[in-house]
């Protein structure tokens, strides 16, 4: 690996993301970090580029392109075909090395995970697990956080012109909210979670501007531990909440009868054509599995309509859900903080509530 001074932060420079690809396709987060990673490029003024690794992938650069990337650094080799920790550690961190971007943003796939920190311990840099928001800019760091916590912002001193990457996590369990920065090392190296970051739209112009680099680098058999001899598919069953538009979701008001609860909440998801999800509660209580959790800790989700059925509305599920392009709220507290945020809200006993709601939804359905 050349030489890497990783406290030489001047000699840093662009925002990169780690392109991942399984079998010749892009896996859906790679286009959420370049929407977001094209916001920290501008903010720096550098360029935005993609780390493309496999066999055969340079057909992928110009869908890179269409979301955000100026350019991609494509590695392309039979031995790179197939996922292994060695072989994409070795050539990333020699690229790295090499071209020393300033930021690296990895998704926190089974792979980003397992990549990440491999990466960031060889260029002696840090790593920032499972970010939820990413900001360079101080003033669009403090709006952030005037919306997503309860901090006196405008009552604290803020250094404008401090360009760190501010990186913010879930921390003790969900219950806080941690912001993170790397001073003193370069690359500031982040994992973000699926679905939390929000897709651009594509553009042809830009796809069409994105150029391709294709690095130096070298790898051969014995610098793999590892070998590839087969990849097995196997199914299993889990619900989409990142692509769903109807999402009716439980939190602990359903608790003084959760069969009940949970099944007037599949009902008027199936009416809707949705998915039942639930708060942080619901699945540490066992009532939903775990694919089923929207917030800070879960999923994030952008429905078309989100629908809160006795949740309070703390802040780690609100992260997950506030960006939803309707919400309703059904409460019995007429203070929970979900009315905040709700734009229709119902204060009354969601079990006599939700029935009433699907009866019209259905009535609806007949009449149109």
């Amino acid at each position: 690996m050349p030489s890497n001074n990783s406290t030489n932060i001047a000699a840093f420079k662009d925002v990169w993301v780690f392109c991942e690809q399984r079998q010749g396709k892009l896996m859906p987060t790679v286009l959420e970090l370049l929407s977001e990673g094209r916001k920290l490029a501008d903010d720096l003024g550098v360029d935005l580029c993609g780390i493309l690794l496999g066999d055969q992938v340079d057909h992928l650069v110009s869908e890179l392109g269409g979301y955000g990337a100026d350019k991609v650094y494509v590695c392309e080799s039979p031995l790179l075909k197939d996922y292994t920790t060695d072989a994409y550690a070795k050539v990333i961190c020699d690229v790295t090395s090499e071209q020393k971007p300033e930021i690296f943003l990895i998704g926190a796939t089974h792979i980003g995970r397992d990549l990440g920190p491999r990466c960031a311990a060889r260029l002696h840099t840090g790593l920032c697990a499972d970010c939820t928001a990413l900001d360079v800019d101080t003033k669009k760091y403090v709006r952030f956080l005037r919306n997503a916590s309860t901090l006196n912002v405008d009552g604290m001193k803020w250094d404008e012109t401090d360009r760190n990457l501010k990186m913010t996590r879930p921390a003790f369990g969900g219950h806080l909210m941690a912001t993170i920065i790397c001073p003193r090392f370069r690359p500031s190296m982040a994992t973000v979670r699926p679905g939390v970051m929000q897709k651009r739209p594509y553009s042809q112009a830009k796809a069409d501007a994105c150029q391709i680099v294709r690095p130096d680098f070298k790898l051969d058999e014995r610098d793999l531990c590892t070998k590839v001899t087969e990849v097995v598919k196997t199914a299993r069953k889990m619900v989409d909440l990142i692509g769903a538009d109807f999402i009716v979701s439980v939190g602990r008001g359903i608790s003084k009868d959760v069969e009940d609860g949970l099944k007037i909440a599949k009902e008027l998801a199936d009416e809707l054509g949705g998915i039942v999800a639930g708060s942080r509660v619901a699945i540490d209580s066992g009532w939903l599995n775990a694919d089923r959790q929207v917030g800070q800790t879960g999923k994030t989700v952008r429905p078309i309509v989100y629908i809160a059925l006795g949740i309070s509305g703390a802040i780690q599920h609100r992260a997950g859900m506030q960006d939803s392009d309707c919400i309703i709220a059904v409460n019995k507290n007429s203070t929970a903080p979900i009315f905040e945020i709700a734009d229709y809200g119902i204060c009354g006993d969601l079990f006599k509530i939700v029935p009433l709601l699907t009866q019209m939804v259905r009535e609806a359905k007949t009449n149109h």
